[in-house]
């Protein structure tokens, strides 16, 4: 049965980057799913030597699965020029993708066309990206299972509140133009499911803070769920 995958902000080279669950993600999900969509921020720079072993067994395992099954890479504001190393990976490069599941229209897109902060305050946005990286660190010190300083001040920030709220109108109203039933976001790294009208919104989280999440779409039924490795 024709199954869709989505997941989003990944970050390899990063030092928060859960490459090790990603790695027991991806195993075998061939025989789970048709379609493995990369929603944006693969990457969390273009410095590959910030890779490190376990990113780079990610890589070749997405090589891998690209020649079992359709792999799409939705670029994200920290992939730079994906195409560069889309050839090797086998991956096809879109700016958003779309689909249709059991009769729904399904909209993907990465969402940080909808943040003006990030063009507005660029020496802002890289201060808050580095105190977001030093809350992870330090949760992964404190609380290995769960990320609660990182959500913590997420969630208690109106600045990034504002920012998530704007991303989900921004991405309904685009979708709703579109003519889709579903529009799927990422970058907020807030994994979340709502519904405006008839318009479904839902946002996959990310794979740097626990706990990772990931999309399932089957036959237009949309389910946002909880990774938990074996």
């Amino acid at each position: 049965m024709d199954t869709t995958t989505i997941i989003s902000d990944i970050h390899l080279g990063s030092d928060c980057c859960q490459a090790k669950m990603l790695e027991a993600f991806l195993e075998n999900i061939e025989s789970r799913s048709t379609r493995l969509i990369l929603n944006g921020d693969v990457f969390d720079s273009m410095d590959f030597r910030r890779l490190e072993k376990h990113h780079w067994r990610i890589l070749s395992r997405l090589r891998k699965i690209s020649d079992k099954m359709e792999v799409v890479w939705v670029v994200g504001n920290h992939d730079g020029p994906a195409e560069v190393i889309s050839h090797l990976l086998g991956l096809t490069v879109v700016n958003n993708y779309e689909f249709v599941s059991g009769g729904k229209k399904v909209l993907i897109l990465h969402g940080h066309i909808f943040d003006e902060f990030i063009d507005n305050h660029p020496v802002l946005t890289w201060i808050g990206d580095m105190i977001y990286w030093l809350l992870q660190k330090l949760d992964s010190l404190l609380f290995r299972d769960e990320h609660y300083i990182a959500r913590a001040a997420k969630h208690s920030s109106k600045s990034y509140l504002r920012c998530s709220e704007h991303i989900k109108e921004r991405a309904i109203k685009l979708a709703k133009s579109r003519g889709c039933d579903v529009v799927c976001c990422g970058h907020t790294h807030n994994a979340e499911m709502s519904f405006f009208g008839s318009t479904q919104y839902i946002n996959s989280g990310c794979w740097t803070e626990k706990p990772c999440h990931f999309i399932a779409i089957q036959e237009g039924i949309v389910i946002l769920e909880r990774f938990q490795a074996a």
